[in-house]
């Protein structure tokens, strides 16, 4: 099973999307700096997880999510506001 993730930074309140078969693992991962696309942006925590029969559909998943580039309507679509955080 793979997961697409939301992780929204506490700094900041920005989002980022990814997929992984470890979401606990690979949010360690943002959090201690070794992912440069999310370093210096933390700290970070995950919001939203869903699971995945195959990379393939989670992959697609991921860049349906992505599309979706006005955070207002993400928060909307997912149910993940600041205000439900």
């Amino acid at each position: 099973m793979i997961t697409v993730y939301v992780l929204r930074s506490e700094a900041s309140g920005r989002y980022y999307i990814g997929c992984a078969q470890d979401p606990k693992g690979r949010l360690l991962e943002h959090n201690s700096g070794t992912t440069i696309s999310t370093r210096g942006r933390g700290p970070w925590k995950m919001v939203y997880v869903e699971w995945h029969e195959t990379l393939a559909l989670a992959r697609h998943r991921e860049t349906q999510l992505k599309s979706w580039r006005n955070p207002a309507y993400l928060e909307q679509r997912l149910g993940i506001g600041a205000d439900n955080l």
